[in-house]
């Protein structure tokens, strides 16, 4: 089949793709992205979290006209003020962004002053944020606290609308996609601030999203399944799943544009460094969702129900009626002495006359008629 016709059939929902089948290749993939990403989080000490987790001061000031700014000229100005192990970012090609640990008010004013020395502006321009550890501890908190509500609220809600073991897939496929994007961070370096723990937060609702569309499906698909007996539970999820599968990447494609968007024009071309945080997790987010749904949660919901004895019992009665079908019988197989295409006879031609009973004549065949059918006749009425 050609790239063009599989589109084709992407985009008319006449796909017949196996999901499930396999399933242990998609688990091997994830498994190797979370590897990966834990194998950084590990070898970096852990994410780099922004002031407002950890604490400490950062100052900022816009460069004058003519001045070109580079990471490396604030951060040799800075350390000459006595600041130890700074992060120096540009925002948007002329606007000087530092870290560092907390600094005390000395400090504070000194840097600032050598700051402004080298972006040659007033000691008023340098904006400076002193965020305390006790003020970030508690930031810190309140974002585990909202990530533990929300998997308890989702839990709640998947079990009473569908099953507990769909809420276990969804929340399963929810950790996947939040260690993915983790490790994602830990890959990059990239800081992680309170608008990166809205934008997990705001990831997990799509991705939660694209799978109760799913797994809703498969609930309709099937009622009834163990009464008729054709097909296993494995079967209902790829049918179910090949049925939304233009749903599900029309809306990760809507969800996705935007935000890369925000991501390209927002942040590296106009340096807002707060739409760059919330952008990129939003972005790596929504990708690993849309993945998650289709290739985590639908194969781990197959996997525990297939499990179950009915349907275990199923796919046995399935399996013996396939078995017992088996090729076609010899008597079928019979061929004309003439070498003419196979003739058929019947089971009762087949087995030999009893003994004494007289020999059957054959029926002589019916005429074969290749004419018009003949009309009805109609009595005549006697007058």
């Amino acid at each position: 089949m050609s790239f063009t016709s599989q589109i084709s059939d992407i985009l008319h929902e006449r796909t017949n793709y196996d999901f499930i089948g396999p399933k242990r290749r998609w688990f091997a993939l994830s498994g190797t992205f979370i590897l990966i990403g834990l194998v950084a989080l590990l070898a970096r000490g852990g994410l780099n979290l922004g002031i407002e987790f950890k604490g400490g001061t950062a100052w900022e000031v816009k460069a004058g006209q003519g001045v070109h700014p580079t990471t490396g000229g604030a951060r040799d100005a800075v350390a000459s003020a006595g600041l130890k192990e700074p992060t120096v970012q540009i925002l948007g090609g002329d606007t000087i962004r530092v870290q560092a640990g907390r600094a005390n008010a000395d400090q504070q004013t000194k840097v600032r002053e050598v700051l402004a020395g080298y972006a040659q502006a007033k000691p008023t321009e340098v904006s400076i944020s002193d965020v305390g550890p006790t003020w970030g501890k508690t930031v810190s908190s309140k974002a585990i606290r909202a990530l533990v509500f929300f998997f308890v609220a989702i839990a709640i809600y998947l079990s009473l609308r569908f099953e507990p073991k769909m809420a276990l897939a969804a929340i399963l496929a929810v950790i996947h996609d939040i260690l993915i994007t983790v490790g994602a961070y830990a890959v990059t370096g990239f800081e992680v601030t309170p608008a990166t723990v809205i934008a997990f937060l705001t990831i997990l609702g799509f991705s939660l999203y694209d799978t109760v569309v799913v797994f809703d499906k498969v609930e309709e698909n099937v009622s009834g399944l163990t009464s008729g007996g054709r097909a296993t539970y494995s079967d209902v999820v790829n049918r179910s799943m090949n049925e939304v599968l233009m749903r599900s990447l029309n809306t990760s494609f809507v969800a996705v544009l935007p935000v890369f968007s925000l991501l390209v024009v927002g942040s590296y071309l106009l340096g807002a460094l707060t739409i760059r945080d919330f952008a990129l997790a939003l972005f790596i987010g929504l990708l690993t969702g849309a993945y998650s749904s289709i290739f985590t949660a639908t194969p781990l919901l197959a996997l525990m129900k297939e499990r179950e004895p009915r349907y275990q019992a199923l796919r046995q009665r399935i399996a013996a009626r396939g078995a017992a079908a088996g090729p076609a019988p010899a008597y079928a197989d019979v061929a004309a002495g003439d070498g003419g295409p196979a003739k058929a006879t019947s089971e009762a031609e087949s087995e030999p006359a009893e003994v004494g009973a007289p020999a059957a004549s054959p029926r002589p065949a019916a005429p074969r008629r290749t004419g018009p059918a003949p009309r009805p006749r109609q009595k005549r009425r006697r007058r």
